[in-house]
């Protein structure tokens, strides 16, 4: 049989799957990664059910059926894209329209057939060749590794829609590969060409959701679409609207003298608007600057050495170069935009990348901290919220957790200060939750007070919190209440400030700033936090949900008060994902079991079934959960999280393959009935690494972090590939002696261990926001043992 079929379709089906998660991206948002991942999970277990029960019938027609699922694979690839692009899901009304349910399951539906095909194409290989399982194997996961790393690639030089175009070719050359009638072959080949050309390309654009800041933005008569520019890290998209021009100044005081000049609206992946501001070289004409909560830091520093992270358009540039700043460095992880302002658009920006001015280093917030040295007197943080909006709540941000502020901090020269700028939202949220991250970040490097070193200020829109490498003065103090007065900014918090002097601008209620700062501040801190609406809880690198405030409990409240207002302070993410997992259960059951329990009317005693569905239960809820949270965790190191889903992937893939092969060997050395089973070898060995990486991932990553990506990737690749090993064991080891004892149990494991993939992908994002990374991989090491427990039994 010619491997290099099997070494197309197992391409094509990692790179159809990294292509869908750029594509949900741009339309929807970040977390809908996760249902791709389960929608994949689904078809492969779909397709376990389906070659059980018509396995006679396949073999006998196996080049034909073979060839049928990858010419049927390459076509529905793209296809099914197009068709599943035109269900659109509102979210915002999941809670109450179960037309939107419906539609979420036509999602799952039409999306799971390619995966199906290609997953029909690799279980009937190792059907039709089971003497040669190991060649096959070695195949299939090469080519995996192989269309990971190749997606990703194209993804510099393609767009996700055209690079969905290759798909149909790689799908009927594998078919061609396969027969032995080269004309048939060659017609194959074309045919799979020809299409590739000619789908239109409307039909593979992601339809960019309603509710996105690109959608919003292109509402506006006259405004256009001026630059795109695509690469793995997200599509760039620049807009001008002259007809009702940008202005954009998050926190620009009503006292400013002068608005923004001319700008241009800058897009990643169609998410919230950041600004190119026109400069002409003379800071003298974009005073609107210094009337933002953001420039209050430079009200305390002369000329100061400046670190801006996230640099985007240039905003805080500007700033610093309003401030005569001494010297300027930037880090922005997306090439592309530099890229941008270094050319089309340097003349309109004033050049302000120009490297002999400012120092940029092309790395995200984490990653620059170790390559841009320290004796900065100033680091600019701009929070710019969450990137999905009402979704954000999914989305790792490592910029803003307890560890990254420590980090910060340890770059400052003495008396130096961070200065972290968010969105003010009310009841207050990104507010409270900074200054919680702050005091912590300081208690952790030993400060006592740290209410000494902290100062929050607020405008209408936006807050500023300032963290200094020491503690404020009172001339210092006095500077920023000079600043706030001047520009009628309030005071939230500042070493010895009174509740008095809160709240005397931009009015509210009650002083909920000051309030909540005080209480982070003091004894009841606890008791603030547990009582609060919403979770303030400090983001950490184990649980970098800065942008989460969702708690249950007062879900029925909101929505109780959602036609009173309260419709934005849902956090929507968590509906939108807790309905995939509703999805996930409800058509895995009925694609997966319900087959197995129509066609199997006669079942073996009840009581050796529940044994084998809770260890294979057990297996398939506990192998993913390890491979999400790796896929989160190592984003950080990785520095995006297409690189991390990529490498991930093919990692484990490839070594949990090699583990399946050496099965037979290790089964005879460590049989069933002996003092330690193979089973039960593999799952200690699981246990042990997995527990061990708890503790090594955090000091690894801080490490090594600076490290190229050429040399991150195989660093990766290595660290998984022991677990990965091991946790490829329990499954094949468990179906083999199953299919010796009992036989006819066989599917009902395939099956079960089928659904249990497809739920715990969405369930570990879920389980991970709740209690972190390491509780997801602990709650897997659990299981794990729980199936060792259940089979020794």
């Amino acid at each position: 049989m010619p491997l290099i079929a099997i070494s197309l379709v197992s391409g094509g089906v990692i790179a159809f799957e990294v292509l869908l998660m750029r594509l949900y991206a741009i339309g929807q948002w970040h977390h809908f990664a996760t249902m791709i991942i389960s929608i994949a999970l689904l078809g492969y277990g779909a397709s376990g059910t389906f070659l059980a029960l018509a396995r006679g019938w396949l073999l006998g027609r196996f080049v034909t059926a073979w060839q049928v699922n990858a010419v049927a694979f390459g076509l529905t690839a793209p296809l099914g894209f197009a068709l599943a692009r035109n269900f659109i899901v509102n979210p915002f009304e999941l809670a109450w329209d179960p037309v939107q349910a419906i539609t979420l399951s036509w999602i799952y539906l039409v999306l799971m057939v390619p995966f199906f095909c290609a997953a029909n194409c690799v279980g009937l290989a190792f059907m039709r060749f089971s003497d040669r399982v190991g060649r096959i194997y070695r195949f299939d996961l090469v080519g995996a590794g192989l269309g990971a790393a190749a997606v990703v690639a194209a993804l510099f030089l393609l767009t996700p829609s055209q690079s969905l175009r290759v798909l149909p070719a790689l799908g009927f050359a594998a078919a061609a590969v396969l027969g032995a009638n080269r004309a048939r072959g060659a017609v194959l080949a074309v045919c799979g060409l020809a299409i590739a050309g000619l789908l239109p390309a409307s039909w593979l654009a992601p339809r960019v959701s309603e509710y996105k800041g690109l959608s919003r933005a292109l509402t506006v008569p006259g405004t256009e679409i001026i630059e795109q520019s695509s690469s793995p890290l997200g599509l760039i998209t620049v807009v001008r609207s002259p007809q009702v021009p940008f202005r954009h100044a998050p926190g620009l005081s009503l006292n400013s003298p002068a608005g923004p000049p001319e700008q241009l609206g800058l897009f990643v992946d169609a998410g919230a608007m950041r600004a190119i501001t026109r400069f002409d070289g003379d800071p003298k004409h974009i005073p609107y600057l210094d009337f933002t909560t953001r420039a209050v830091a430079y009200h305390l520093l002369e000329r100061p050495s400046v670190l801006i992270l996230g640099a985007g358009g240039g905003t805080e540039v500007l700033l610093a170069r309003y401030h005569e700043a001494r010297r300027v460095a930037v880090a922005e992880p997306n090439p592309e935009i530099i890229r941008l302002l270094r050319g089309r658009f340097a003349d309109f920006a004033g050049d302000i990348y120009d490297p002999a001015r400012t120092t940029v280093y092309v790395a995200d917030a984490r990653g620059a901290l170790a390559v841009a040295g320290s004796g900065y007197d100033l680091i600019q943080l701009p929070v710019l919220g969450a990137a999905g909006g009402a979704f954000g709540a999914l989305q790792e941000t490592y910029a803003t957790t307890v560890e990254a502020f420590e980090g910060y901090l340890g770059r400052l020269d003495p008396g130096g200060i961070l200065a972290a700028t968010g969105p003010l939202e009310l009841p207050p949220r990104p507010a409270l939750k900074l200054f919680a991250v702050a005091a912590a970040a300081l208690e952790r490097l030993g400060v006592s007070q740290p209410g000494r070193r902290l100062v929050l200020i607020r405008g209408f829109k936006t807050a500023t919190l300032l963290i200094k490498k020491g503690d404020f003065t009172p001339e210092e103090l006095e500077g920023v209440r000079g600043f706030a007065r001047e520009r009628a900014f309030d005071l939230a918090y500042y070493p010895g400030m009174t509740r008095a002097e809160a709240n005397r601008f931009n009015i509210l209620d009650s002083p909920y700033l000051y309030d909540g700062a005080r209480a982070l501040l003091g004894p009841e801190r606890a008791a603030f936090m547990a009582d609060y609406k919403f979770d303030l809880r400090p983001a950490s690198d184990d649980r970098p949900y800065f942008f989460d405030f969702f708690k249950w409990r007062s879900l029925p409240e909101l929505l109780a008060l959602s036609r009173q207002g309260a419709m934005p302070l849902i956090e929507w993410g968590y509906l939108v994902l807790l309905a995939t997992l509703v999805q996930a259960v409800a058509v895995s059951v009925v694609l997966i079991l319900l087959p197995l329990a129509v066609w199997r009317r006669r079942g073996p005693p009840a009581r050796g079934r529940i044994r084998v569905a809770v260890y294979f239960l057990a297996l398939g809820l506990a192998f993913l959960f390890i491979e999400i949270a790796f896929i989160q965790r190592l984003t950080l190191f990785l520095g995006h999280p297409l690189y991390a889903v990529a490498v991930v992937l093919a990692a484990f893939l490839a070594f949990a393959g090699l583990g399946a092969g050496m099965t037979p060997r290790l089964a005879r050395r460590l049989p069933d009935g002996g003092r330690v089973s193979a089973i039960e070898a593999a799952v200690l060995a699981i246990a042990v690494i997995a527990l061990a990486y708890l503790a090594v991932l955090a000091p690894m990553t801080e490490w090594l972090i600076t490290l190229p990506p050429a040399v991150k990737v195989p660093l990766t690749l290595l660290l998984i590939a022991p677990l990965a090993f091991f946790m490829g064991m329990p499954f094949p080891l468990g179906l083999a002696r199953l299919a010796e004892a009992n036989p006819g149990l066989v599917p009902w494991a395939w099956g079960i261990n089928g659904c249990a993939s497809v739920v715990s992908a969405v369930l570990a994002t879920l389980l991970a926001i709740g209690i972190g990374f390491s509780g997801v991989v602990a709650l897997a090491v659990a299981l794990y043992l729980l199936a060792a427990l259940v089979w020794r039994r």
